[in-house]
């Protein structure tokens, strides 16, 4: 068998597009030949870096994102239900500490990423399918919770997420992100024979099969595997 490709993930629980890319290529990490990394960073960080505009603000982008997401929703077999204020969740609030908090999981977590996987997959949980804050302390630990992290394991993240070292780490992270080119999330990165290739969306998925020698199945595929 070849060696593995290494895939980078760049995302942030702000993003609900983020969320349909991130379960996928989590449902292919173990189908495709790929050493997926997760490299949780900061949107706001990328869309400033980059002089991007969020699609949000713009009208006719927004309308055609709601229904979109609907639509994809289903499509890939995600929970994902806009909050009843999308301009606050997004761009009030915004998730600075919630991204400062799955980087903290990030730096403590020993041998694999399950904890920043299912930490981040709560937060997202949260804000696009239940409705819910993703700023507090007390949400971030409640995600935690159910993400399985222990009440001594979330007291030392949540301490974490607020030093130095940490905010320095997501700033590098969103940097690389900016440095590969980016200028939304979710952005894939896959490291072919030695060169990054960048994928932007959730939608890029069976061009970046075909680059990458694997073959796409659909955003389930489990399903689509039973069915052949």
């Amino acid at each position: 068998m070849s060696s593995r490709k290494v895939v980078e993930l760049f995302y942030d629980v702000v993003s609900p597009y983020s969320w349909l890319g991130f379960e996928i290529i989590c449902r292919y990490r173990n189908v495709w030949n790929i050493e997926l990394k997760l490299r949780p960073a900061f949107l706001g960080g990328v869309m400033q870096g980059s002089g991007n505009k969020p699609p949000g603000l713009v009208p006719n982008k927004f309308l055609y994102m709601t229904k979109d997401l609907d639509l994809l929703a289903k499509y890939c077999g995600v929970p994902l239900q806009p909050p009843s204020d999308v301009f606050e969740a997004m761009f009030q609030k915004g998730t600075l500490s919630a991204m400062r908090f799955v980087t903290a999981v990030q730096q403590q977590e020993k041998g694999g990423d399950k904890q920043v996987e299912q930490v981040s997959r709560e937060l997202w949980r949260r804000i696009w399918s239940e409705d819910k804050d993703i700023t507090e302390p007390a949400s971030l630990s409640e995600a935690a919770k159910r993400a399985g992290l222990t009440d001594g394991e979330i007291q030392e993240v949540l301490k974490l997420s607020t030093s130095q070292e940490i905010k320095d780490k997501l700033k590098n992270t969103t940097e690389a992100a900016l440095k590969y080119g980016a200028f939304g999330f979710p952005l894939l990165v896959c490291h072919i024979d030695g060169t990054p290739q960048m994928f932007f969306g959730s939608d890029r998925f069976e061009l970046m099969a075909h680059c990458i020698g694997e073959k796409w199945l659909g955003p389930n595929p489990d399903n689509s595997a039973a069915r052949l």
